[in-house]
């Protein structure tokens, strides 16, 4: 006999069948007029996360919203991230309302914009971004995948096929966006802890919502205290970091105090470290790497992660 019971499985199931924890975003995007306009969205996730040129984000939503009429129009927005607080929470939820025009809501919003930095720095339009947002993530929709490149606003009523399997249109009243990503902004107190080493106090107070949603409310929930679990360490024999590594390269090669330093990486990543190793000794003419320029090597690595 089975401890769980089967639940009919409807539209927007992750709000009418599921507790879904997702997380709470504000994305704003450019109208035709150049004014900016918020809604807040939860269906947004990682993407591409390695491996290619760029890193994107991929966007759910309906497409006769402001947000998906835009992005069809400009392809530009950004994803802000804001904190959990109630009042914070009662702003954005009044974004929400499905067929309100920007120039009817825009102005009942009770939350400060800044111009974007890319825009300071180049001048291209871009929308702006929520000063007390926590951390920002400009992006760019990449239209040309999928050939949604032909896909225009203006179809308020739905879409008529054929639609798209990933990017643009997928629907009669869907769409999905992948979402290159042009930039990740973020506060100062939460960027060093970044870099210098996250403890438990040093997250940002971000809202979770559920999902689930009944016919007058909308559920959320605060942070609470952050708790930690150790990773499971499973360090590898030098024996095997060696065999690695003495196939990563033809001429560079590695010391047994270079090798010890990385014995704690996932074998999964292994090769991943080992080329980024043999990219930079090229680079800089080191046909033998050592503990001493492994240090050299990481910490030109925390500068370049620092930077972005």
């Amino acid at each position: 006999m089975s401890s769980f019971k089967n639940l009919r499985i409807v539209d927007n199931f992750y709000q009418t069948s599921l507790y879904f924890p997702m997380p709470t975003v504000v994305i704003s995007t450019l109208c035709e007029d150049g004014t900016t306009s918020c809604g807040p969205y939860s269906l947004i996730q990682p993407y591409y996360v390695a491996g290619k040129d760029y890193y994107a984000m991929l966007l759910n939503c309906r497409n006769s919203s402001n947000t998906a009429q835009n992005l069809l129009r400009t392809g530009k927005c950004a994803l802000n991230f804001v904190n959990d607080k109630p009042k914070t929470f009662h702003e954005i939820v009044k974004l929400s309302w499905p067929g309100d025009t920007p120039a009817e809501k825009m102005p009942k919003f009770n939350m400060s914009l800044e111009t974007s930095l890319i825009e300071e720095e180049t001048g291209e339009k871009r929308p702006m971004v929520l000063t007390d947002a926590i951390e920002v993530i400009e992006c760019t929709w990449m239209r040309e995948l999928d050939g949604a490149d032909k896909d225009v606003p203006g179809q308020l009523n739905g879409y008529e096929p054929p639609y798209h399997d990933f990017n643009g249109i997928t629907s009669k009243f869907g769409a999905h966006f992948i979402l290159r990503i042009d930039r990740i902004l973020m506060k100062e107190k939460y960027a060093n802890a970044i870099v210098n080493g996250v403890k438990a106090g040093d997250f940002p107070s971000l809202p979770v919502d559920y999902g689930y949603r009944d016919s007058k409310n909308f559920w959320f929930h605060r942070k609470s205290r952050m708790r930690t679990e150790l990773l499971p360490i499973r360090a590898a024999s030098l024996e095997s970091v060696r065999y690695a590594a003495d196939r990563a390269d033809d001429t560079v090669k590695f010391s047994d105090d270079a090798l010890m330093t990385i014995l704690n990486v996932p074998r999964v990543f292994l090769p991943l470290v080992l080329k980024g190793c043999v990219d930079w000794a090229k680079e800089n003419n080191c046909t033998l790497i050592t503990e001493k320029e492994m240090k050299i090597i990481n910490d030109k690595r925390s500068k370049e992660k620092a930077k972005k």
